[in-house]
């Protein structure tokens, strides 16, 4: 099932193109103006009803309504993020310890979900801590976040207790069936913290079973045996189960990760690696092996895990950061990385397919440059598209003062309106 179930269109005044014309964001008509796809082609793209209606060559689409130039821009399907913890992100920098104040909480969830917005991600799972000291506060606060965010981003919140079994768990376990009472949309936790792994995840199967949700577990994945009584007793569940980050098993012989691998494809669980590093769920950092899991079959999706916590405090929360690490550390090619945080990521969340086709919804990216690769270095201007109008936008200006040697050779330049000096 997914994360979240549709929202009406969001009504806002209009925008600007990047190169100055208007980009009406009612929800209704808009025109994508000479973008350029992976396959080379450069088009224009329809958007009507928060979906794609047409794509055709530069020029030959019109629309009533507003336009927006791409002219020099690549035109790619929205990534999303399935791995954040919105509620403790921003708070590397503070004096103690983080604080579970519940506005305090939902500003930094909004803030982070904006952020990773700013980057691309238009859907984003955010892992929330229930029980302990928080109670059902922070839930409560990424849920009124949640409800601020509609129409710019989708963020659903996954539940995450800390023990579920023996008698300290039985106040978790409630507290669990509370937070998915009141709106989380997935269940999920960190097995690898309570005395009993197993216990723990034959309660939140059973939890999930209950209500229908998908499961989205933290555990690092050193631990084989473990990980063979999850596979087999997460074998066929719907709508899902997601693990993550797995860097353990990055540090197991590879036979013995191999059959790991093989054991997590027979059952359809999706992992969700961090190449990022740092996340709040476990102490321990390294990524998992992802090529030897996509050899196996396994569904393999990235994220980005902390963003500036104390697990990471120069966490960027940025999905296509994430695919360059994939490509740059893991060797995966361009087309692959990307796929990890856009389809990949999106099929993990339950979310419908995108592409740039008629017919899909309009959850776009558009970055700077004309080729993935290259898109994946300098990603720096980015023109972000939700529900079929533009949500987000960053320009990023470089000029070489007084460079000869650039006009000369007729080197690019990324200026203001995009053109080559």
């Amino acid at each position: 099932m997914p994360d979240s179930q549709p929202q009406p269109p969001h009504s806002s005044s209009s925008s600007s193109g990047p190169s100055g014309s208007s980009g009406r964001s009612d929800g209704s008509d808009l025109l994508l103006c000479g973008a350029r796809l992976t396959d080379g082609r450069t088009v224009d793209v329809r958007l009507g009803g928060g979906r794609i209606e047409a794509v055709g060559t530069a020029g030959s689409l019109t629309a009533h309504t507003a336009r927006v130039d791409l002219a020099g821009y690549l035109l790619l399907a929205a990534p999303a993020e399935p791995h954040a913890h919105g509620d403790t992100a921003l708070s590397a920098e503070g004096d103690g310890p983080v604080s579970h104040d519940e506005q305090e909480v939902q500003r930094r969830a909004t803030e982070a979900a904006l952020l990773q917005l700013g980057h691309g991600a238009t859907a984003v799972r955010s892992h929330v801590r229930v029980g302990d000291v928080q109670g059902l506060g922070s839930m409560s606060a990424v849920l009124q976040a949640r409800r601020a965010l509609r129409g710019l981003a989708e963020l659903t919140a996954v539940a995450v207790p800390r023990v579920l079994t023996g008698l300290a768990g039985a106040d978790g376990l409630a507290i669990l069936r509370d937070a998915v009472k009141m709106g989380a949309s997935v269940v999920g936790g960190c097995p690898d913290l309570d005395p009993d792994p197993t216990g723990y995840v034959e309660a939140v199967l059973e939890v999930a079973s209950e209500h229908g949700c998908p499961v989205d577990l933290h555990t690092d994945g050193d631990d084989p045996a473990r990980l063979a009584r999850l596979a087999a007793m997460a074998g066929g569940l719907r709508p899902g189960v997601t693990l993550g980050p797995c860097g353990g098993l990055g540090r197991l012989p590879s036979e013995v990760a191999s059959r790991a691998a093989d054991q997590l494809a027979a059952a359809g669980v999706t992992v969700v690696c961090l190449p990022q590093g740092g996340c709040s769920g476990v102490d321990r950092r390294g990524t998992a092996p992802v090529r030897l899991l996509r050899a196996a079959g396994v569904r393999v999706a990235a994220g980005s895990g902390a963003l500036r916590d104390v697990s990471n405090p120069v966490g960027r929360g940025d999905p296509m950061e994430a695919a360059y690490l994939l490509a740059s550390r893991h060797g995966l090619r361009a087309g692959d990385a990307y796929d990890a945080v856009s389809s990949t990521a999106r099929a993990a969340l339950g979310l419908p397919e995108v592409r740039v086709e008629a017919g899909f919804p309009a959850e776009l990216l558009a970055v700077r440059g004309d080729r993935l690769d290259g898109a994946l270095s300098l990603a720096y201007s980015r023109i972000v598209v939700h529900r079929g109008r533009v949500v987000a936008r960053t320009s990023a200006v470089r000029e070489y003062c007084g460079s000869a040697a650039a006009v000369a050779l007729g080197l690019p330049r990324q200026g203001r309106t995009g053109e080559s000096p």
